[in-house]
């Protein structure tokens, strides 16, 4: 079963739902059978390879307000993310520009899943809870580096626009499927999930998936055949 997502480093919701799909995959024992991949899309293009300000100040001006009221929503979802067994500090974000983190995450998927899945779990950890930059190149270098990948083709891929027509076709995807935030979840090409769910919410979702799967199995029709023993017919 494939389940894609689409989501962005900076979301925070994007961070819990994932956790929360692998917990459910976890939880169901369902590894070897569960395929999953990451889409990108970037919640703003435009968004500085600088880091301009605090998180609470960016909340505040984008939402329209208070300093105290933008703090405790951020609070709120710090919580939400440490509930979900994170090590969160969203107030500490050091929001930049994440379109260099989408395509080293593609030069990874292109190579193992593994890997990718190694580098998309420290990137989401590198933003949350280590209040880096994930526009920086020499931290997207170290980032990759550690997890086993090429120094010298990560920094080649940092200094081009390699994959940068990867990145752009996943956001067109995105447009085509209709999805106005993220993370969106398309499971089994069936279910389209707009939003993190709960853990058991995803649970009951991959069961249903995988339930009409196996009944679509036992119910499909055999056509016309040959074999060694002859040509029949069954259906």
């Amino acid at each position: 079963m494939k389940v894609m997502y689409w989501s962005d480093y900076a979301c925070p919701y994007c961070y819990i739902g994932e956790t929360h799909l692998k917990k459910a995959i976890e939880n169901l024992n369902l590894g070897d059978q569960v395929d999953v991949e990451m889409l990108a899309f970037e919640l703003d293009p435009t968004a500085s390879k600088e880091y301009t300000g605090a998180t609470v100040d960016r909340f505040a001006r984008k939402y329209g307000l208070s300093l105290q009221g933008a703090q405790e929503r951020i609070d709120g979802i710090s919580e939400m993310g440490r509930a979900a067994g994170l090590d969160f500090h969203y107030a500490e974000t050091r929001y930049t520009n994440t379109f260099d983190a989408h395509r080293l995450t593609k030069l990874a998927q292109r190579k193992d899943a593994h890997l990718a899945d190694r580098l998309q779990e420290h990137l989401y950890k590198a933003y949350f809870s280590e209040g880096l930059e994930l526009a920086d190149h020499a931290v997207l270098t170290r980032i990759a580096t550690q997890e086993g990948m090429d120094e010298g083709e990560v920094k080649q891929l940092l200094e081009s626009d390699q994959y940068a027509d990867e990145v752009r076709l996943d956001e067109r995807e995105a447009q085509r499927y209709g999805v106005q935030g993220v993370p969106y979840f398309v499971v089994g090409n069936k279910y389209a999930i707009p939003g993190a769910l709960p853990v058991e919410s995803m649970e009951r979702v991959l069961k249903n998936v995988l339930d009409e799967e196996a009944k679509a199995a036992e119910s499909a029709v055999q056509g016309m055949a040959c074999t060694a023993d002859g040509c029949h017919f069954e259906g």
